[in-house]
């Protein structure tokens, strides 16, 4: 069955995480995407974490599947194959995602007069265009003084990009909306997303900022705590560490019954004049109802402990290293990876993405490609002002 995307084809000039996520995204879906390095590879092209044999295992995931094209961006002839690529005529073509910025030669303006209908997305660092990563733009919004344990006092930078991924998404999404409303009236759209405003954006969405205008207090440090309702990591008789969410009443109900510390609970309840049917309470009152629970969890294994929840709609899940999730998917054990030997890359986890269109064939990952690759195949449909392919 024909992919979503086929038929749609996406120039991507691009490095790091955001830009090629989107990229990535839209080639999983069926896009022909053509990812554009400067000579030699940009700055993420030898990226960790590396294989073996030295290739940016890193790379390329990010790149998985896109036609690899190798130009001299400095030079008025790869400038033009780039902008002839982009502005290419037909309806699945004239789409560009950069985080390139301050470039005359690829700005909307020219481009926008050799395609009026351009669809144009550029990811972007700072709100006004400046540059950042991630790790600086999470450090600018509070998040890493409420991570981490309570009584720690230095901030704690998130691990995950989250920044560069949220921003992924949304430039893919731009794109999909602007390819939309361009067959629906004929129109183009230059769209701008930075990782400031996805940040900023978000963290209002959940209500963090409000809270934060309205109480005049920053979001505290609660270690594992759910923030608002009841959820806190438990130690095992086996060593083992599990994270334990009871959201809604009937999961907290359902605690109480496996661990047989209802009457317990209730008086703690009845003389803090506390109402635990209320999530707010169950969080404020957290550290006595731990306090409580901890002892059926450290009388037992996490076998015992995995029967006992898995019969219950509790939220639970061991605390896990990144080599057990890897063991899992070498195992068969994950339906959207896989282990490849490929070459350079050596015995390699691949993943065709996580959305699993129903009813349709499983797709299998595409290859990685080489730096540059494709560069004459691509090329070769192309011809610049100057004349040549």
């Amino acid at each position: 069955m024909i992919r979503p995307l086929a038929g749609v084809r996406v120039v991507e000039v691009s490095s790091f995480v955001a830009a090629p996520t989107a990229g990535l995204t839209m080639r999983q879906l069926g896009a022909e995407v053509i990812r554009i390095d400067p000579v030699g590879g940009a700055a993420d092209t030898t990226r960790w974490p590396l294989s073996e044999e030295g290739r940016s295992l890193y790379w390329a995931a990010l790149n998985r599947g896109k036609r690899s094209v190798e130009l001299d961006l400095a030079s008025p002839d790869g400038q033009a194959a780039i902008v002839e690529l982009v502005c290419a005529p037909g309806d699945g073509n004239g789409i560009l995602v950069s985080n390139l910025f301050g470039k005359s030669w690829l700005s909307d303006e020219v481009l926008r007069a050799r395609r009026s209908d351009l669809i144009h997305v550029q990811v972007l660092g700072r709100s006004d265009g400046g540059p950042a990563v991630d790790y600086v733009v999470n450090a600018a919004t509070g998040l890493p003084l409420a991570t981490g344990p309570e009584q720690l006092a230095e901030p704690v930078n998130h691990v995950l990009p989250a920044w560069d991924l949220l921003c992924g998404m949304h430039a893919a999404t731009a794109v999909l909306a602007a390819l939309h409303r361009r067959r629906e009236q004929g129109v183009g759209a230059h769209i701008t997303v930075s990782l400031e405003d996805v940040a900023t954006s978000t963290l209002t969405t959940l209500g963090m900022l409000s809270e934060a205008h309205q109480t005049g207090v920053a979001r505290p440090r609660v270690g594992n705590a759910v923030y608002g309702s009841f959820g806190a990591d438990f130690a095992l008789a086996d060593g083992a560490v599990v994270m334990v969410a009871a959201i809604t009443n009937r999961q907290w109900r359902e605690l109480l019954e496996v661990t047989g510390r209802a009457d317990a609970v209730a008086a703690v309840e009845s003389a803090r004049g506390a109402d635990f049917g209320d999530e707010g309470d169950r969080y404020r009152h957290r550290d006595a109802l731990v306090a409580l629970l901890q002892p059926w969890f450290a009388e037992r294994t996490l076998n015992q402990v995995a029967t006992a929840l898995d019969a219950t709609h509790i939220l639970w899940s061991p605390f896990r290293r990144l080599t057990d999730l890897a063991d899992d998917v070498a195992q068969g054990r994950s339906p959207v990876a896989e282990v490849r030997d490929e070459p350079g890359l050596g015995s390699n986890v691949v993943t065709c993405g996580p959305l699993r269109l129903r009813g349709e064939d499983d797709v299998e990952a595409a290859p990685a490609p080489s730096l540059g690759a494709d560069t004459d195949a691509v090329l070769g449909t192309v011809t610049t002002s100057g004349g040549a392919g």
